[in-house]
């Protein structure tokens, strides 16, 4: 059962470790009437919903929920991805990721599902011992800390598994998706050491967690950045993320461009 809008008001607010009095000055309003919101004893307008989940920075899906338990027609759109008016930003993201070859990058949904991947991707993952595991949609963190998936070329496991897992919470945490929370709790049960009883990383001698993918005899080494759309007016835009690959080291970036060029 849906539950009312002032229960999610503050559900929000809470989630976000905001006091009753942060969001009223956030949000321009008093005290006493966002008490009244969360309480059901006023019920908010459409507008002071679009306000409130703006300060308190609600997924635009989450926002639609929080319109709809107010009464209100959702405002945000939600596409498929096959639907012709997404092939536009589809293009962009192909764009991207093309621009970003002979190096790996890879789109993703909100629950970490390959929406696209570019060329660069597919001699990484050839060897995969669990050919189920490349079936679509393919699971991106399930698929590298599977232990018949990446996870045994994957040189720093450990430290790459708490990485992507902490990066996960993060997310749990943001957008109270009980979908990721499920995901988070089966790859915990991976095999690896839990968080803190695996090597420290010299932060001195380095500026990111690399993940270091062995391959044949070599060893690539990348970090990674993320990249979301700026102002999307679209659910499903707003969950789509590109993380482009980079070589850590100047032998991985030897190695890719000969492996791009057929050397």
């Amino acid at each position: 059962m849906q539950p009312p809008a002032g229960t999610l008001i503050k559900e929000w607010r809470q989630r976000r470790r905001m006091s009753q009095l942060d969001l009223a000055l956030e949000a321009e309003i008093s005290q006493r009437h966002l008490s009244f919101l969360e309480s059901g004893r006023s019920l908010p307008s459409r507008e002071m919903v679009l306000r409130l989940a703006e300060r308190l920075a609600v997924p635009l899906r989450q926002r639609n929920q929080m319109l709809v338990a107010a009464g209100f027609a959702p405002i945000y759109g939600e596409r498929n991805l096959e639907d012709d008016s997404f092939k536009p930003a589809l293009a962009a993201v192909e764009l991207v990721l093309k621009g970003h070859e002979p190096y790996p990058a890879i789109a993703v949904d909100r629950g970490w599902n390959m929406v696209l991947a570019n060329a660069a991707v597919g001699p990484l993952l050839a060897g995969i011992e669990d050919q189920s595991l490349l079936a679509p949609p393919v699971n991106v963190l399930r698929l590298t800390l599977h232990p018949k998936g990446l996870a045994p070329r994957v040189v720093n496991l450990d430290e790459w598994r708490n990485h992507l897992i902490e990066r996960l919470k993060l997310q749990i945490e943001a957008s109270a998706d009980p979908a990721l929370e499920a995901l988070e709790k089966e790859l915990s049960g991976y095999p690896g050491r839990p968080r803190g009883n695996g090597k420290a990383y010299d932060a001195a001698a380095n500026v990111a967690v690399p993940l270091r993918l062995r391959a044949g005899d070599e060893v690539l080494s990348f970090i990674s950045t993320i990249t979301v759309f700026g102002t999307p007016l679209d659910v499903t835009l707003s969950e789509i993320a590109i993380e482009s690959f980079f070589p850590a080291d100047a032998r991985t970036g030897e190695l890719l461009r000969a492996l791009a060029s057929g050397g």
